[in-house]
């Protein structure tokens, strides 16, 4: 006898009604109360805004299949952090000054204003303060290096110091027969900071004359470095040339020998004197000292100038100084920042701006991940005709990741910045 299918239908329900009264009066489940929250889980599945926001906290990779969240631009004024923006250049560098400007500005500092900071051994020309201030979306200022600053130290040696600058240009090291770059170098290891324009401040972005920026920031590192504790901050890093330091690394021993407390407990030592293979790739060079050579490249600088006025960094710079090696050698202050960070700072202190594209002549970078490129905006390089130098055997870049970490989730986000 054929049954009809109302009939089954009405059996079914009724089955599947006993047994949610059955579940209901024997495990004294309140179904109102699962209905509820099943909504309001419901809701949030479904308010996809909330659901972009959790993904905007993931960083964009080169192989990422999450659909990437950019902040809006900024309107409005912004809370600016106590900082400059710092240039140490020559008058006869404007139109390098002036290219590096405009690139950090449309990149940067037009959301912000950041005023710059200039700083010289000599007099800049009012043409010179004339360009600057027009480019710049914000104040401009402009420093005079003081000699006792600026010049070698009374202890140095001038007939020895003669001797190593004919002996260093004989070999060809690279600048290895110049004063004024000795100067410099010592300058930006332990005077900069020191500076009457500079001395307000407690972070600093370092730029030099033509350099380019190539993608928007899109933050405010300064921000970054405030919220996460950051003290040090780079974009390049890559193996040093060893006959311009030829015994650096023997004094940084001697001083933490000497000041073995002022060494970080959870420092990045393992980073400057590990040189075993990382992959298939082993370091490029033959050194002549524990150290491998690998340091930070100092012409990007971002970082916080309450570090190098503390007592241990200012032990420390002093303790290299009186060793002569800025001068009868060539010491650059790219690897005296870099061992003094790497060993001084705790390794989560330091950063590497992964999402800025930058260029220095010889090398550039620029972010790997395509998805990044587009919501940044890059303008990336063609890099068959220039190094990517995160791709080349002489990339530190690898070992810091190997002994800092790598971090997957973004150290700066905020919520209404996407809204």
């Amino acid at each position: 006898m054929a049954v009809s299918k109302g009939l089954v239908a009405f059996i079914i329900l009724v089955s599947f009604l006993a047994q949610i009264w059955n579940l209901r009066v024997k495990s004294g489940v309140n179904l109102n109360e699962i209905y509820l929250r099943s909504l309001e889980v419901v809701a949030k599945r479904e308010n996809s805004h909330l659901m972009d926001l959790e993904l905007a906290k993931l960083k964009p990779a080169s192989n990422s299949y999450v659909h990437e969240l950019f902040p809006k631009p900024v309107s409005g004024t912004p809370q600016l952090e106590n900082a400059t923006i710092l240039m140490l250049c020559r008058n006869w560098e404007l139109p390098g000054v002036l290219k590096s400007m405009r690139s950090l500005e449309d990149r940067f500092n037009k959301d912000y204003h950041y005023t710059w900071t200039f700083l010289n051994d000599k007099p800049f020309t009012e043409r010179f303060k004339e360009a600057t201030t027009f480019m710049a979306s914000g104040k401009t200022q402009y420093g005079l290096i003081s000699p006792e600053d600026w010049n070698a130290p009374s202890f140095i040696n001038v007939t020895k110091w003669e001797e190593c600058l004919q002996d260093f240009e004989d070999r060809k090291v690279i600048y290895g027969g110049s004063k004024s770059y000795r100067n410099m170098c010592h300058f930006n290891s332990g005077y900069f900071y020191k500076q009457p324009l500079v001395l307000q401040y407690d972070y600093y972005f370092r730029v030099e004359p033509d350099v380019e920026y190539f993608c928007d920031f899109q933050m405010d590192p300064f921000r970054l470095f405030r919220e996460n504790g950051k003290k040090y901050g780079f974009v390049i890093s890559l193996i040093e040339y060893e006959d311009t330091i030829p015994s650096l690394w023997e004094a940084v021993e001697d001083f933490m020998n000497a000041n073995p407390d002022m060494v970080h407990p959870d420092s990045m030592l393992d980073f400057l004197t590990d040189d075993k293979p990382i992959g298939t790739e082993p370091l490029v060079v033959e050194h002549n000292s524990s150290y491998n050579l690998c340091h930070f490249w100092s012409n990007f600088e971002i970082g916080d100038l309450n570090f190098f006025r503390s007592n241990e960094y200012e032990t420390y710079f002093k303790f290299l100084s009186q060793t002569g090696g800025f001068y009868y050698e060539r010491w650059g202050d790219a690897p005296v920042h870099s061992i003094a960070a790497a060993l001084l700072l705790n390794r989560s202190e330091i950063h590497h701006f992964e999402d800025i594209g930058y260029t220095h002549v010889p090398f550039a970078t620029c972010p790997e991940s395509q998805m990044l490129r587009i919501g940044k905006r890059c303008i990336c390089p063609d890099f068959r005709k220039v190094d990517n130098i995160n791709l080349v055997p002489h990339s530190c870049l690898p070992r810091f990741w190997k002994y800092a970490g790598k971090r997957f989730l973004r150290e700066y986000y905020h919520p209404e910045d996407y809204r």
